[in-house]
C-alpha cells in the first residue's frame, strides 16, 4: 500500500528538514507501533511521545540516511534490522518549525533496544489494532492515550495519516 501511493511534499525553505522512522513490528498475531518518550535533557519537546528521528544533518546523503541515523543514535537499532515500507506525507511541526518527512518501517522482533538516555527516556509500544478503534481518540483534543501515554501533536497527525491509509485500503496489507 505504502510503495504505490505517493507522497505529498511540502516546500518551504524557512522550515527545518527532519525526518522520523514509524518502527512496526509483528507480535503475538498482531502489529504494535513502537514509540519513544525523550528525555528532559532534549532541547525540544522534552518529555513527549514520539518517534525516532531528528534534523537532516548536512552528512546525510537523504531524509531516509536521516531517519535511519536517527533510529540507530536513539533506539540502537540498525539499518539492517528495518525494512523500508513506505513514506508518508510530509508534516510540520507549528511550535518548532521542523518539516518532517516521515517514513514507515517493519523492525524484526524480537528486537534489542539500546536507548540513548540523553536521548530517550524510555519506550513503549502500542498495539495497531488500538490505535485503529475511534474510540481510543480522545474527544478533547486530537491524541491518543495508551497506559498513562499521551500521543498528540505531529507525532499524533503521522500516526492518523498512516491509520487514515490503512482504513481505507480495505484489507490493506502493509
Amino acid at each position: 500500500m505504502l510503495r504505490r501511493r505517493k507522497k505529498n511534499t511540502i516546500t518551504d525553505e524557512n522550515l527545518k528538514a527532519a525526518a522520523v522512522l514509524m518502527p512496526l513490528f509483528y507480535e503475538r498475531g498482531q502489529y504494535h507501533v513502537l514509540f519513544a518518550v525523550r528525555s528532559d535533557e532534549v532541547n525540544h519537546h522534552k518529555g513527549q511521545v514520539c518517534f525516532p528521528g531528528g534534523t537532516q544533518e548536512a552528512s546525510d546523503s537523504s531524509l531516509l540516511q536521516t531517519a535511519l541515523r536517527e533510529t540507530e543514535e536513539e533506539l540502537g537499532l540498525r539499518a539492517e534490522e528495518i525494512e523500508i515500507l513506505g513514506e508518508l506525507d510530509d508534516s510540520i511541526t507549528l511550535t518548532s518549525n521542523y518539516l518532517i518527512s516521515p517514513f514507515v518501517a517493519l523492525i524484526r522482533h524480537p528486537y534489542t533496544l539500546r536507548t540513548r538516555g540523553e536521548e530517550v527516556k524510555e519506550t513503549f509500544s502500542v498495539p495497531l489494532s488500538f490505535l485503529m478503534d475511534e474510540a481510543s481518540v480522545r474527544p478533547d483534543h486530537y491524541a491518543y492515550e495508551y497506559e498513562g501515554h499521551i500521543i498528540w501533536g505531529a507525532t499524533a497527525q503521522i500516526l492518523r495519516q498512516f491509520i487514515d491509509l490503512l482504513k481505507s485500503e480495505s484489507g490493506a496489507q502493509l
